[in-house]
C-alpha cells in the first residue's frame, strides 16, 4: 500500500482536522484559555472548513455569529405569524430567535488567493483566517460582494487596509450607489481604497473561470459568482437567501434586509432555480457553518442538503 503524501490528501487531512484552541463567539475567535475562568458559551463552531472543488482549494471562514431575536421581524415579513410558526417548527426551528453566520470565503487557484468578503469587523476575520491558516499578506484579490456592513467589516482597522497588497474587486453598479450616499461603514471601509478597487459588471470574469452573476436587490447592485475548475463549478449567492430555511423553502417571503424586496425575490426564483437545476454546490453567506450546500426543489421552494464529505474524498485511491 502506498503511504505518500500528496498535496490534496494534505488538504483534506487538514480538512477534517480539529481546530486546537480556537472557538467563536460573536464575532472574534479567541485563544482557548484556563477552563475555570472562562464565561459560560453555547458550544463552539470551528472557525474554518476546507473543500477541494475541481483544482480549487476552498476555505470558508466563520468569522463571526450573531444573535438575532425575534427572527419573523427580519424573515418572512409578508407571512403571517401562523405560516411562520409552522414553516419553522416543520423544521425544529424556534421562532423567538435565530443565530446568524458570516462567512467568507477564500479560493485558491495555484495561482492567486481570492477572499470573497471580510465579515463584520478585522478581529473576526482575521481570527478565522489564523485558524486556517492563511496569512493576510498571502490574498492576492478582496471581492466584495456588495457593501453592507457584515461584508465590508474587515477591509480597514485602526492599523490601516488589512489587505495592502491585493487587487480589490466590486461591482461598478453596487459602488456606484453607495459612492454617492451618506453612509459611515462606505466612508470608513471602502473610500480610502478606491484606488486599490477593479469595477465588474455581470458576466465579466475578474480571473478566467470567476464569473459574475447579477444578483440585484438584496443591494443595487450586488455580485454572486459562478466558478468553474476542473469540469466542475461553486456558487457563491452572498446573500441572495439569508436563511436556509426561511428563504430558501419560502423564496418569496420578504426579508427586511432587502432593500428592493421585489427585484430580490425575481433574484431569488431566476438564481435559485438555476444552481437547482444544475445540481451544483453552492455557498451562502449567512446558511449554517461551513455553509457548503445543495438545493433539492421542495414545495414552492428549495430544500438546504448540507455537503458531508463529497469534497473531502481523495481522487488518487
Amino acid at each position: 500500500m502506498s503511504t505518500h503524501l500528496t498535496r490534496r490528501n494534505a488538504l483534506l487531512t487538514v480538512a477534517v482536522a480539529p481546530v486546537a484552541g480556537a472557538t467563536l463567539t460573536s464575532t472574534t475567535a479567541f485563544a482557548q484559555t484556563d477552563e475555570a475562568s472562562m464565561p459560560s458559551q453555547p458550544a463552539a463552531i470551528p472557525a474554518y472548513r476546507r473543500f477541494v472543488i475541481g483544482d480549487l482549494t476552498v476555505t470558508t471562514l466563520l468569522a463571526g455569529t450573531k444573535l438575532l431575536p425575534e427572527p419573523h421581524g427580519t424573515f418572512g415579513l409578508n407571512a403571517s405569524d401562523g405560516e411562520f410558526t409552522a414553516l419553522s417548527e416543520a423544521n425544529f426551528l424556534p421562532t423567538d430567535r435565530a443565530l446568524n453566520s458570516f462567512t467568507p470565503v477564500v479560493v485558491e487557484t495555484g495561482d492567486a488567493k481570492i477572499l470573497f468578503d471580510t465579515g463584520l469587523d478585522v478581529e473576526g476575520l482575521t481570527g478565522a483566517m489564523k485558524a486556517a491558516g492563511v496569512a493576510p499578506q498571502s490574498i492576492t484579490h478582496v471581492v466584495i460582494t456588495h457593501m453592507h456592513g457584515d461584508h465590508i467589516g474587515g477591509l480597514m482597522g485602526e492599523d490601516g487596509p488589512t489587505f495592502p497588497d491585493a487587487t480589490h474587486i466590486t461591482g461598478q453598479v453596487e459602488w456606484d450607489y453607495w459612492s454617492q450616499t451618506k453612509n459611515a461603514g462606505f466612508d470608513a471601509k471602502l473610500r480610502p481604497l478606491e484606488d486599490r478597487f477593479q469595477f465588474i459588471n455581470p458576466d465579466d470574469e475578474f480571473l478566467p473561470g470567476f464569473k459574475a452573476v447579477d444578483a440585484y436587490g438584496h443591494t443595487p447592485g450586488m455580485l454572486a459568482y459562478w466558478i468553474t475548475s476542473g469540469g466542475q463549478q461553486l456558487v457563491l449567492t452572498a446573500d441572495t437567501a439569508n436563511h436556509y430555511v426561511w428563504s430558501l423553502q419560502r423564496p418569496d417571503w420578504e426579508v427586511r434586509f432587502d432593500m428592493d424586496k421585489e427585484k430580490a425575490k425575481e433574484t431569488r426564483d431566476r438564481l435559485l432555480k438555476r444552481v437547482a437545476e444544475a445540481r451544483v454546490p453552492f455557498i451562502g453567506y449567512h446558511m449554517p457553518f461551513p455553509g457548503l450546500g445543495f438545493l433539492h426543489p421542495k414545495d414552492e421552494g428549495y430544500e438546504f442538503v448540507p455537503a458531508s464529505y463529497q469534497f473531502n474524498l481523495p481522487k488518487d485511491v
